[in-house]
């Protein structure tokens, strides 16, 4: 018999891919029959193709389901509040449905940006998965990691940077960045 243990997984680094590999594993689990909520703590209204994909996917049977709960990238003329009153609500939203048991898989999409930007701490992200259940799986996206969360994870991806089209002036595409 398959043992079952719920991991820890950080996809993090300078590179492109960290919320496309997250949502990757959302496929092959929602493919395998888990249930999967996708918590977004940065991004906004900007709407990309994964979103469809998981509408489409929720449509079929309810397994899946992703809230955007951030108020976007924060510029530095945007007032900090709103952004933090955002990620900390993302937060609570984590903490109830970690304690829910209505999922299998959750991923706190770009929390470790929420992290850098001071938006929460990583005391509190810690203190999360404190409290996350035996067999629930965890996927962190974003940026800079910190060390702490690093040593708490069963699994570290860092997507490295190598080249990039918008260093030769090609702007994001369609359904290849977003």
């Amino acid at each position: 018999m398959e043992e079952k243990k719920g991991l820890i997984l950080v996809h993090t680094g300078d590179g492109k891919g960290k919320t496309t590999a997250a949502l990757g594993l959302c496929m092959r689990a929602w493919g395998d029959g888990l249930r999967i909520l996708i918590l977004q703590f940065i991004k906004g209204g900007w709407r990309y193709g994964e979103m469809t994909t998981v509408e489409k996917l929720a449509e079929i049977d309810g397994r899946i389901e992703l809230r955007r709960l951030g108020k976007g990238f924060q510029r530095k003329e945007d007032d900090k509040t709103e952004h933090m009153k955002a990620a900390q609500e993302a937060l609570a939203e984590a903490h109830k449905e970690f304690a829910s048991g209505k999922y299998d898989l959750i991923v706190l999409d770009e929390i470790n940006y929420a992290v850098k930007f001071g938006l929460i701490t990583i005391e509190d992200v810690l203190q999360l998965l404190e409290e996350k259940p035996e067999q629930l799986h965890v996927v962190l996206t974003g940026r800079d990691a910190r060390p702490e969360l690093i040593e708490r994870a069963d699994l570290v991806t860092e997507m490295k940077l190598v080249k990039h089209p918008y260093q030769k002036g090609i702007k994001a595409q369609k359904g290849i960045e977003y």
